[in-house]
């Protein structure tokens, strides 16, 4: 009787080891999905961020533009201008 019950548990102890080992890599598999899934979340907020961001800056460049055209405008007046002084003070 000791015999069977030192076998069983000699035949026992490899499943217990199993299942173990199973539940370990559940564990593991479960974490790595949540990992996954936050860093997939996380992707999509930063690609999010950047196409405003790309927005922005496209909205920037275009401001850029329109104020280089207005100061080189206001030379032209400010030259203009001048021009007119002078010959106003010649007559």
């Amino acid at each position: 009787m000791v015999k069977q019950a030192a076998s069983r548990t000699s035949e026992v102890e490899p499943i217990d080891r199993l299942e173990e080992k199973v539940k370990l890599l559940v564990g593991m598999v479960t974490s790595l999905r949540e990992q996954q899934a936050r860093a997939a979340e996380e992707n999509a907020r930063l690609t999010q961020e950047i196409d405003t961001l790309r927005v922005r800056l496209g909205d920037a460049e275009g401001a850029s533009v329109e104020l280089s055209a207005l100061r080189d405008e206001r030379d032209i007046i400010r030259t203009r201008v001048a021009e007119m002084l002078q010959q106003l003070e010649a007559i």
